[in-house]
């Protein structure tokens, strides 16, 4: 098959839905399928090596965001290279520019169109404009585009959910997010520990966007409580984002200034892997996610998570047993994180079951997704 990714996002921008987009192009490609990624330029048309083939297409910078806006259908080299371009399946990973450039192709092609809904864009329309008519409106124009996709998927049930309330009526199939076993190295740890000041204290991490819609001031007001109550412990916070100089000085107000730890964007994947080998918990408690990703990530180190009940990253949490879930206040959170604290071997052996029972690889999701590929080009054929 010979099959693209559409995305308003990709590397070297490290969201969730990138890295999603990374690993089915990737473990495709790796299943001897021509593989592709239809992305927005950043550095200059940054390749990096890839086994797939990126196309990509001019784009202009957003003002206070990571991201940067793609302009697909404006850009005359981009649209040539893609004329040469003969696919039997196109994937878009969001319904905006690059969504919006999937219709096209697939229309002119005659192909079927796959579309993923990955995030909650009603929220982002409002805390962009602070109009709720005007993300109204918005969520309007993304369930057109997901009714004009040939099968529509999510990462969640409670995607799901939140998609059929935006008005969309048709099936949704969920396909959930897959890990890849990670190489499990101490050296990685200590690794992290010295470029980071890790010695023996207990540590809370915390790996996404720095953006309060993530749910970051619960984590320091629960983290000014567990202070306050005398226990020992760094909070590493790792990532970029808009709200990056606003997330310090909160906690500089809360008077954590010296439990704190900012790593910033982490490219490499074995300082990565050692900050979560270091985390007695990881720490994650947005309402905003479709997925927990960095979840799975986190226990495929066996380390346990705490996240907030009834939200999406909550669904394969059984509480206390591979994972442990709180309301959401800071109080709750505080209680499991004084537990992380205090009961070490609680947390070895939730860690193990997070380990044993949440990781789903990537090899096996993309099997599942490329049998529905399959299917589609055949139903449309």
């Amino acid at each position: 098959m010979r099959i693209a990714q559409f995305s308003d996002s990709f590397l070297p921008i490290v969201d969730g839905v990138g890295r999603v987009v990374y690993n089915y192009a990737n473990t495709i490609a790796d299943k001897g399928h021509q593989s592709y990624v239809i992305a927005p330029m950043t550095d200059m048309g940054y390749r990096g090596g890839y086994k797939f083939d990126l196309v990509d297409y001019q784009s202009v910078k957003l003002r206070n965001r990571q991201y940067k806006l793609g302009v697909p259908l404006m850009d005359t080299h981009f649209l040539a290279r893609m004329n040469k371009i003969e696919l039997d399946i196109i994937h878009a990973h969001s319904p905006v520019a690059a969504g919006q450039s999937a219709i096209v192709y697939a229309q002119k092609r005659g192909i079927p169109l796959v579309g993923t809904f990955h995030s909650k864009y009603k929220d982002d329309i409002r805390d962009a404009t602070g109009m709720n008519m005007v993300a109204e409106v918005g969520a309007k124009l993304i369930v057109d585009f997901f009714e004009k996709c040939d099968e529509v998927w999510t990462v969640s049930e409670s995607a799901a959910d939140t998609l059929h309330e935006y008005g969309f009526k048709k099936r949704v199939i969920v396909m959930p997010n897959g890990t890849n076993p990670p190489v499990i190295d101490s050296r990685d740890k200590d690794k992290a520990a010295e470029a980071f000041g890790l010695g023996g204290e207990n540590v809370f991490l915390f790996v996404g966007q720095q953006d309060w819609k993530k749910n970051i001031e619960r984590i320091l007001l629960a983290a000014a409580e567990v202070k306050r109550r005398g226990f020992p412990f760094k909070l590493v916070l790792t990532g970029m984002g808009p709200h990056s100089e606003e997330i310090r000085r909160r906690a500089s107000q809360l008077g954590l200034d010296d439990r704190m730890v900012y790593t910033g964007h982490i490219s490499d994947s074995s300082m990565l892997a050692g900050l979560y080998q270091s985390a007695d918990l990881f720490v994650f408690p947005s309402l905003y996610d479709t997925a927990g990703l960095v979840v799975l990530e986190a226990a495929s180190f066996g380390t346990p998570s705490v996240v907030v009940r009834g939200s999406s990253a909550a669904e394969p949490i059984i509480d206390g047993v591979n994972g442990f879930l709180c309301r959401n206040d800071e109080w709750d959170l505080a209680h499991i994180m004084e537990l992380a604290i205090g009961d070490k071997e609680k947390m070895r052996t939730v860690g193990e079951e997070a380990r044993r029972t949440l990781p789903r690889t990537w090899d096996g999701i993309i099997d599942k997704v490329l049998e529905r590929y399959d299917i589609l080009i055949r139903s449309k054929k």
